[in-house]
């Protein structure tokens, strides 16, 4: 069996061509959506995906505002900054790009974003009302997988689906959107004993642990949905995922690349979420 591949970049691109169509009628109607990055400091990875996102907005129509802000930044200049966005109603979304320095708290910083501006669907009420079935704001990463699995033509409901990670961005978001699928959902971590027993019976196989290729081919069941989360670099410096590609896509049925696969997905939902933003604020949903 060799594996179809869930190609992101090309569904990616169809969404952006969605979201250029909807910015138009919006700006046309006397709201150009807007959308606001905050940048810490100066790390070369930050800085790639935030010039990413600018260049997605552009190519879309929505305006984007980017903040730069030295490693200095105190916690306190950060949330002055945040204040500043929150009140600003040309901005209808507000990315402080993360991971932040250390002397600043991140939970703090994503608490004090105005929950209707809040696109990443960070905050504790974007996921309070995740977890009760009525989300404003769908985590951008969790939400593109399910994108993903829908232009897969993936059978959710009743499918067993194990998620490899607990994160707050990623894992635990991503259980409660397969579970309003009606998928019976499984979560992993760090301290799950024998991992491959809960990976093999997957249909639907997440991983977002942060691990170069722990998830081989002898862990996964013959025709799964794997999506790959990861972002990591192997031992030759060469970027790649929490699975190793080469054998799991002799077992699967369909897989996501790393690069190419989930983080273009990623953006093109950001990109959805201020979208929405603007439509409320226009009373346009």
């Amino acid at each position: 069996m060799s594996a179809r591949i869930l190609d992101g970049a090309a569904l990616a691109k169809s969404i952006r061509a969605g979201c250029a169509e909807r910015a138009a009628t919006l700006t046309a109607a006397g709201t150009q959506p807007g959308l606001a990055v905050v940048l810490v400091g100066d790390s070369p990875a930050s800085a790639v995906y935030v010039r990413h996102k600018i260049n997605d907005c552009a190519e879309t129509g929505i305006r984007s505002l980017l903040e730069r802000l030295p490693a200095t930044t105190t916690e306190a200049e950060l949330l002055a900054k945040v204040r500043e966005l929150n009140a600003d109603p040309t901005v209808h979304g507000i990315l402080v790009q993360l991971p932040l320095p250390a002397q600043i708290r991140e939970q703090t910083v994503i608490e004090a974003i105005d929950p209707t501006k809040d696109v990443d669907g960070f905050h504790r009420m974007n996921a309070g009302a995740l977890m009760v079935g009525q989300p404003q704001f769908r985590p951008c990463t969790p939400y593109g997988v399910m994108k993903m699995l829908d232009h897969a033509g993936a059978m959710i409901r009743g499918a067993e689906a194990v998620v490899v990670g607990r994160s707050n961005i990623v894992g635990k978001p991503q259980a409660m959107l397969l579970l309003q699928a009606d998928a019976t959902v499984t979560v992993c971590h760090s301290r799950t004993t024998d991992l491959a027993a809960h990976t093999r019976r997957a249909d639907i196989l997440v991983a977002a642990v942060g691990r170069a290729k722990m998830i081989t081919g002898d862990m996964i069941k013959p025709g799964a949905i794997v999506i790959d989360v990861g972002m990591n670099r192997d031992e030759n410096g060469k970027l790649c995922g929490d699975v190793d590609f080469a054998s799991a896509s002799e077992v699967a049925g369909w897989i996501s690349p790393v690069p190419g696969g989930v983080g273009p997905m990623t953006r093109a939902m950001l990109l959805v979420n201020t979208l929405e933003a603007a439509e409320r604020a226009a009373g346009r949903s």
